[in-house]
């Protein structure tokens, strides 16, 4: 599925929830990886602020793209933010939404 490239350079963006490990298997604890590097999958919650208007986002970043020692309240710069759509089936219930990556996450000065 295509993605779409999301321009947060106007906006103010900070740490909602401290990045954690995306689960592939919540029951095994299994950690995503990513297929193209093989590295750990973490997710984040940015407060993305601009034009007046404030959203949360879940947003899955490779582990190697978060500085250490990120937490709630800390402003960021989101690197190369894409959004793509989804869809899956899972015991006769179709599921749809809006999922969200990104490069890396940098401690704005």
């Amino acid at each position: 599925m295509p993605s779409f490239k999301i321009d947060t350079s106007t906006a103010v963006v900070f740490v909602a929830t401290a990045p954690a490990p995306k689960l592939v298997n919540k029951q095994t604890g299994e950690i995503a990886t990513d297929r193209e590097t093989g590295a750990r999958l973490m997710t984040l919650g940015l407060l993305i602020s601009d034009e007046g208007e404030g959203n949360l986002y879940q947003v899955t970043v490779p582990e190697t793209g978060i500085p250490e020692g990120l937490t709630p309240g800390t402003p960021v710069t989101v690197v190369g933010l894409k959004a793509r759509d989804w869809e899956n089936e899972f015991n006769g219930q179709k599921r749809h939404g809006i999922s969200f990556r990104a490069a890396s996450v940098v401690t704005a000065v």
